[in-house]
C-alpha cells in the first residue's frame, strides 16, 4: 500500500479533499455524528457528548497504526471545514478487499459531496491500493445511500435479516459489492 505510515495521503477532488482527521476537527465530527438524521441508519446511536469525537479520533489513529482502517475527513476546499467522513475498513491485503463506510452532515446533503468523495476514495482504493473488491453493508431502508452506491457501480449481493440491534430496533442489512474490473470498465 502506498502509505507512509504516519498519516493518510490527502486526496483532492473538485470541491472537496479527503484528509487526515485532526484534533481540531472534533467539533465538526461531533456535529456530524450527533445528528440523528445522519445516524438514523448507522450501526450506533447519535452521539450525545463531545468526548465521543475525541475517542473516535483516537480510535482512527490506533486502527490506522494497525493497518486495518483508513478513515478520512471530508473537507470543503474553500474553508477546510470537515463535513463528513469516508472509510475503508476491515482492510484485507491478502484478498485485496475492504469495507466502505461514509457519513455526511445533513446540512450538506443534496450537493453531490458524497458522490465526489466516494468517487475519489474508490479511485484511490482500486488504482493506488490495488484492492480487488470493495463491499458496503447498508440498512436497506437507507434508499439514498443505496442509490448512491448503485450509481457508483455497486451491485446488490445479499440481504441479511435482523442483523443489527440499534437504539432498541432490529435492522436488516443489504450487502453490495464493487469489483476493480467493474470500476475500471466504467471509467
Amino acid at each position: 500500500m502506498p502509505l507512509d505510515g504516519s498519516k493518510l495521503p490527502t486526496l483532492h477532488g473538485d470541491r472537496l479533499c479527503l484528509r487526515w482527521i485532526e484534533e481540531r476537527d472534533a467539533d465538526a465530527l461531533f456535529e456530524v455524528f450527533a445528528d440523528p438524521q445522519v445516524t438514523r441508519y448507522w450501526s450506533s446511536p447519535a452521539w450525545t457528548e463531545r468526548a465521543e469525537a475525541a475517542r473516535l479520533i483516537a480510535d482512527i489513529r490506533a486502527c490506522f497504526a494497525r493497518g486495518d482502517l483508513l478513515q478520512w475527513g471530508i473537507a470543503r476546499l474553500d474553508d477546510d471545514r470537515l463535513v463528513g467522513t469516508c472509510t475503508l475498513a476491515q482492510l484485507d491485503p491478502t484478498h485485496g478487499r475492504a469495507e466502505l463506510g461514509f457519513a455526511l452532515g445533513s446540512s450538506h446533503w443534496g450537493r453531490g459531496y458524497a458522490t465526489e468523495a466516494l468517487t475519489r476514495l474508490l479511485a484511490f482504493a482500486f488504482e493506488e491500493l490495488e484492492l480487488h473488491r470493495i463491499e458496503a453493508d447498508v440498512d436497506p431502508r437507507n434508499a439514498k445511500s443505496v442509490a448512491l452506491l448503485e450509481r457508483l457501480g455497486f451491485r446488490r449481493e445479499g440481504y441479511l435479516r435482523e442483523r443489527w440491534h440499534v437504539n432498541g430496533e432490529i435492522c436488516d442489512s443489504l450487502f453490495l459489492g464493487l469489483l476493480r474490473s467493474e470500476w475500471t470498465a466504467t471509467r
